[in-house]
């Protein structure tokens, strides 16, 4: 009992440890965003909001990935830790990638004058935000048994393959979104990043993935203090029972 204590201590203490760190790291990368990193010549301002913006794409992705592994390590070894990883992995991604759609209207409003056009990776970014919330819908219409991880575990590989298609469309379709890892300059004037910018980028995909950690291990033990609340419910509904 002990043991377990100390253990849950050092849990504990590890979370908040690098929920500190997220924190620390994202005010870091929000001043640089705004004073470091140099004003776009073309652009000029609004072109800061695309460091956020790759970065949330980015942690989606990510998300996204993680929930595939986790859902095919389940299919093989049928373990709940995974089924749990995929579910949690799945919510914190679609937040992110709404965050990156979101951001994206944004950018576009002054750049394209408007707020949404039907541009490939806009659609791809879409189709695929769709799909995984067709995945929180499909999980909370199954009922709890054995069935339903191995089923939601399915949905998560099948899923996933919109992913690869959304980094990739603005390279296999022909769009306006500017691809920001380029040789040469496009027509909207964005350019490789050199110096300060990918400084300022690499620095925000950090800290948005370390708060993708840290929101990662919250709600997976969320989920496993519920299902320990429900079975000790459902140990007192028995023993209250005639």
């Amino acid at each position: 009992m002990k043991s377990t204590a100390q253990h849950e201590q050092n849990r504990n203490a590890m979370h908040k440890s690098l929920a500190v760190a997220s924190a620390v790291l994202c005010l870091v990368s929000l001043l640089m965003v705004l004073y470091y990193a140099p004003r776009e010549q073309v652009m000029g301002d609004v072109q800061r909001i695309f460091y956020f913006h790759v970065a949330a794409g980015w942690v989606g992705g990510l998300a996204f990935a993680v929930a595939a592994s986790s859902g095919g390590l389940y299919l093989w070894q049928a373990e709940e830790r995974y089924d749990d990883v995929e579910y949690a992995s799945i919510e914190i991604g679609l937040v992110f990638t709404l965050a990156n759609i979101l951001t994206g209207s944004i950018w576009a409003k002054p750049v394209w004058n408007t707020w949404w056009t039907w541009d490939p990776r806009l659609v791809t970014a879409s189709v695929m935000a769709v799909i995984y919330v067709g995945y929180l819908l499909l999980r909370r219409s199954l009922p709890e048994s054995a069935s339903r991880p191995t089923i939601t575990a399915g949905y998560a590989l099948l899923g996933f393959l919109s992913v690869p298609l959304t980094f990739f469309s603005i390279r296999l379709f022909r769009t306006i979104h500017p691809v920001v890892f380029v040789a040469a300059m496009d027509g909207l004037g964005m350019s490789s990043l050199r110096g300060r910018m990918m400084l300022t980028l690499l620095t925000c995909v950090l800290a948005f993935s370390l708060v993708y950690v840290v929101f990662l291990l919250f709600r997976i033990r969320l989920l496993q203090l519920g299902r320990r609340v429900r079975t000790m419910q459902w140990e007192q509904y028995d023993r209250q029972r005639p």
